[in-house]
């Protein structure tokens, strides 16, 4: 699961949340789009906030009702509660199971 920070059709970045049946992965892409851009869409959203250029950190609930209606695959609560495990097995998941910290991947020359 990938979200992602675009810039909009009316030029104002926006986040969404794509590759929803991908579980395996969560990672947050930004595109043509600054760090003070890209924080500012997250929090727009509700999906999360950016922490620094190389972490953000994702709001788990806003994250799932987010990709869980869009999501086809049969067993995608139970892929989901398994990358949530992952991640607090990993330590990327915080105390209260609020939110999950993720890498960012950032568009060359952004």
């Amino acid at each position: 699961m990938i979200v992602e920070v675009i810039t909009g059709a009316d030029e104002r970045p926006e986040a969404r949340v794509v590759d929803v049946d991908d579980l395996g992965r969560l990672h947050l892409a930004l595109g043509q789009v600054t760090d003070e851009e890209a924080g500012q869409a997250l929090e727009r959203s509700g999906l999360g906030r950016l922490k620094d250029a190389e972490t953000a950190f994702l709001d788990a609930a806003a994250l799932r009702a987010a990709a869980e209606p869009r999501a086809t695959a049969a067993d995608w609560a139970t892929q989901w509660d398994a990358m949530v495990a992952a991640a607090r097995s990993k330590g990327w998941l915080s105390d209260d199971g609020g939110s999950i910290q993720v890498h960012v991947e950032s568009a060359a020359g952004a």
